[in-house]
């Protein structure tokens, strides 16, 4: 099971609402709408992919990585070069 297993239908929830989101920026491009209104949305859907990547990164964490370290040796430095990789993505977004 992954780390988010407790999370799924939370993590699920949130990206049908940010598809959901994304459909309507299109609609809104679509329909000619002001420029500014259009970016903000993107950056709301934005934020709302960040917030859904922090919710995994934590439970990947807080499962996995927790796993991991109790295993120790190479199999916990590999999870935390995953985790580091995964932080220093999301830091570049």
């Amino acid at each position: 099971m992954h780390g988010y297993g407790d999370d799924k239908a939370k993590v699920i929830a949130r990206l049908r609402r940010i598809e959901g989101q994304i459909r309507a920026v299109t609609q809104m491009v679509e329909d000619d709408k002001y420029c500014i209104d259009v970016l903000t949305q993107i950056s709301a859907a934005n934020s709302a992919l960040k917030s859904v990547a922090l919710l995994l990164l934590d439970d990947h964490l807080g499962h996995c990585v927790r796993q991991a370290s109790a295993e120790g040796g190479e199999v916990a430095d590999e999870k935390l070069r995953e985790a580091s990789a995964a932080i220093a993505r999301l830091v570049k977004s």
